[in-house]
């Protein structure tokens, strides 16, 4: 492509002292260029803002924002209000691209004029850490027997696997819908970081932002008010990103059943909006009703 258009990465940041840096790299290195990088600091307590500020004085591609603590979704919906790219892409903080996702995203969003690429994605499981004995027992004979069996048993290297459901090519929205349904609980559909968004439906509609009433799955709400108003699709059946399970993170220590239920009775509704607007709720009716006792493939 001759000219470069411009995309606006935004990552929101709360306390990822541990990754922040291995992000931001990963982005700084993509092999795509035309970036502007908004580091959005929700209140970290720790180091991160200090690290991104680092990088802020290194690449003037970025701009950092420090704000007090909000939670993620207006965190997201500021960087969203302050982006100047044509394609808006996000990612975690505790999370990485693979080095060539923006320009593969780009490129088919080009091509086929999209309002949305859509593609598979990495989930990373870290080793398991080894069990510590008790202070009493380490200097011992059985404490070298069992650092010789934890060594055996448990791995030593992080685990790799892919996730992507549809198949690569352009879609209509009706065909992008049709393949919603299929998994309607899915990271693959429901996230915001394995896609490239066409900016210009965000600032025509105020309704396509991040919900900061929810504190799950704000990031689906998202989506779901963006296809109602896209009409061109593609996935790309390579993957771009690189989802480290986090234990740490809300998905590992802020949810309850009661709070994935209600949460999920709350995004029903726009589920049921979003295909009664394109006159296909009685056809996926089943399907929109799995999604109530679905699981997502994380």
């Amino acid at each position: 492509m001759d000219q470069q258009p411009l995309v606006s990465v935004i990552v929101p940041i709360y306390n990822a002292k541990n990754h922040i840096a291995r992000c931001v790299e990963s982005i700084r290195k993509q092999s795509y260029l035309n970036l502007e990088i908004l580091l959005v600091n929700d209140g970290s307590k720790d180091v991160s803002l200090q690290v991104c500020e680092m990088y802020a004085k290194v690449d003037p591609r970025i701009l950092l924002v420090d704000k007090p603590n909000s939670g993620v979704a207006a965190t997201r919906n500021l960087g969203l209000r302050l982006a100047l790219g044509k394609y808006l892409q996000f990612v975690d903080a505790d999370d990485t691209l693979q080095p060539d996702a923006t320009r593969l995203m780009v490129e088919k969003a080009e091509q086929y004029e999209t309002d949305l690429v859509i593609a598979h994605y990495n989930r990373v499981t870290p080793p398991p850490e080894k069990p510590s004995l008790p202070k009493a027992m380490r200097d011992t004979t059985f404490a070298e027997k069992f650092d010789e069996t934890m060594e055996r048993l448990l791995p030593s290297d992080e685990r790799v696997q892919t996730f992507g459901f549809l198949p690569e090519g352009f879609m209509t929205k009706a065909e992008f819908a049709k393949g919603l349904m299929q998994e309607p609980a899915s990271f693959y559909y429901g996230v915001m970081w394995n896609k490239l968004y066409r900016a210009d439906i965000v600032r025509q509609h105020e309704d396509v932002i991040c919900s900061e009433e929810l504190n799950w799955s704000e990031d689906l709400y998202f989506n779901l008010s963006f296809i109602r108003y896209a009409e061109r699709f593609y996935a790309l059946a390579v993957p771009v990103y690189n989802y480290l399970q986090n234990k740490e993170s809300i998905c590992h220590t802020g949810l309850n059943p009661i709070n994935v239920v209600t949460t999920r009775a709350s995004l029903f509704k726009y589920y049921k909006e979003l295909y009664e607007s394109m006159g296909l709720y009685e056809q996926y009716k089943p399907q929109i009703y799995k999604y109530l006792v679905s699981m997502a493939e994380s």
